[in-house]
């Protein structure tokens, strides 16, 4: 299994698109994202300064841009090109989850140029309400830094691996972390606007949530892991609504590297602006290679992994299991079907009752169904995981009914 990952915002530097525009078709492309999101990308990407280029409304679909310029260049935004979707998985930081939505086939590249630039601006109107801001963390116990976070008020809104802690919140807070931080580790001030991934982005994520019922989005055709747990998310509403909701929500960047561990994950991809994950896989992920494409001399790298990849047998790289999950927010209903049993695609295996509706849970493939994940009842949010299924028509013992 091979990961393409997408960096958030904060890897970001001045002039970091120029060296993209050489190639065929790229100023063209970067042409019509910025007609897309009303911001003179290629502008911004070539001659804006660092002060400019930090500016969150116009940063985010700058990044995501040129994200998907690099995808499209690797072919993973076609259905024939790049390596074939069983055999890659999708996963991105922050902002760098909606490239990842779109690598995985489940936002077309316009929807997520758009979707960037109002959660661009949205964050950023959100960012003046209040002086808020983030600062990592690096070392210490993790126990010992999540206590004094929660002294201070401030939010662990990036859990990152290796060792490395974001903390949200007010900068009087911010402030007095830094003067009195936990034990053997180093505060390192972030240049952000504000305090992402907290409740302080509740007014961003309102005004997002609204735009969100309009965008159109397919069923993942690549497995997409979010960063909200880690786990896979099988539905296109199902991803849309988590994009949404991260916005408040703090990333989980350590458990979607313990999925991938878990996986076992035999190469990574890092879309540009690339260097900031990979040195993060580097550390959790010891051994496994890694190519980072921070400019496009890095392409034929990645295409040589890329190809690696797609002359391996499919049953080499299919993922242990793919979880089943919530489509809404609701009152769970599981159908009648036994823990070990297979299923095709299309199989029912229950409700999701809401205050609105009632959608139907089904197999999204042939496979097993591993696990119940929950019970008759159960009160569950949308993405959240329902059933866990191995990808396979051969059957595992049986487990029992479910209970």
């Amino acid at each position: 299994m091979l990961v393409i990952l997408s960096p958030g915002q904060g890897a970001q530097s001045p002039g970091m698109l120029e060296p993209w525009l050489d190639l065929d078709g790229a100023r063209a492309r970067m042409s019509w994202f910025s007609a897309v999101c009303g911001i003179d990308l290629v502008a911004l990407g070539t001659t804006a300064d660092a002060e400019e280029i930090k500016d969150t409304a116009v940063t985010q679909p700058l990044v995501v841009a040129l994200g998907l310029l690099a995808a499209d260049e690797l072919g993973l935004l076609r259905s024939d090109g790049g390596a074939p979707a069983d055999t890659t998985l999708s996963a991105g930081h922050s902002v760098g989850e909606i490239t990842a939505a779109a690598v995985a086939g489940t936002l077309s590249p316009e929807a997520a140029i758009a979707f960037a630039a109002v959660r661009g601006r949205e964050m950023a109107a959100a960012c003046r309400l209040a002086p808020t801001g983030m600062s990592a963390l690096l070392g210490g116990d993790e126990e010992q830094v999540l206590a004094r976070l929660g002294e201070l008020g401030l939010t662990p809104a990036n859990r990152n691996g290796a060792g490395q802690i974001v903390a949200a919140g007010a900068m009087d807070a911010l402030t007095a972390l830094a003067a009195n931080p936990p034990a053997k580790a180093r505060v390192l001030p972030l240049s952000v606007a504000g305090a992402f991934h907290t409740s302080y982005m509740q007014p961003a994520q309102d005004a997002l949530s609204v735009f969100a019922d309009g965008i159109s989005a397919s069923d993942p055709s690549r497995l997409l892991l979010t960063n909200s747990d880690g786990t896979a998310v099988e539905t296109g509403r199902g991803t849309v609504r988590r994009l949404v909701a991260q916005l408040t929500s703090p990333v989980r960047f350590d458990s979607c590297l313990a999925a991938m561990r878990d996986i076992g994950v035999r190469g990574i991809i890092e879309l540009p602006p690339a260097g900031v994950l990979a040195g993060l896989v580097k550390r959790e992920l010891k051994g496994v290679p890694v190519v980072a494409v921070k400019t496009p001399d890095d392409l034929d790298a990645a295409r040589d992994m890329l190809t690696q990849q797609s002359g391996k047998t499919e049953d080499e790289h299919r993922p242990d299991w793919r979880m089943v999950v919530a489509p809404v927010r609701g009152t769970v209903s599981l159908a009648e079907v036994s823990e070990g049993a297979n299923v095709g695609a299309g199989t029912p295996l229950g409700l999701v009752t809401s205050r609105r509706e009632a959608v139907h849970l089904s197999a999204g493939y042939d496979g097993v169904l591993a696990e119940w994940l929950v019970v008759d009842g159960d009160l569950v949010d949308a993405g959240d995981p329902i059933a866990r299924l191995y990808p396979t028509k051969t059957a595992i013992p049986d487990r029992g009914a479910r209970r």
